[in-house]
């Protein structure tokens, strides 16, 4: 590895190991931010993690199912849940851009 001139070195970082909660919340974050639009790379670098780490910790996490869906005996609530406060707020996205609508179209007469 080569030094810097402020005597750090340049190239591979060291081998970190990081503790089950760390992982647990870092796959919690990547279901959040992926909802919300967000990349594997974009929450890695919030993390300072690798994306292909964390792809390997949510695979884990969900048994190595990668597209999510509720195995048998498995409960689909939370993701119930969700769809519906998405869906109410998608429902009043689209009201109010109605409204905005009907207010140019009145202005442009």
């Amino acid at each position: 590895m080569k030094k810097t001139s402020k005597g750090g070195t340049v190239g591979r970082r060291e081998r970190r190991a990081f503790s089950a909660e760390f992982k647990a919340e870092a796959v919690r974050l990547v279901s959040e931010r992926r909802a919300e639009g967000m990349t594997l790379a974009q929450v890695g670098r919030e993390l300072d993690v690798r994306p292909e780490q964390l792809c390997a910790w949510t695979l884990a996490e969900s048994g190595g199912r990668e597209d999510g869906v509720a195995r048998a005996g498995e409960t689909i609530e939370p993701d119930v849940r969700r769809l519906r406060r998405e869906n109410a707020t998608l429902r009043q996205e689209q009201a109010f851009a109605k409204k905005v609508a009907v207010s140019f179209a009145k202005e442009s007469r």
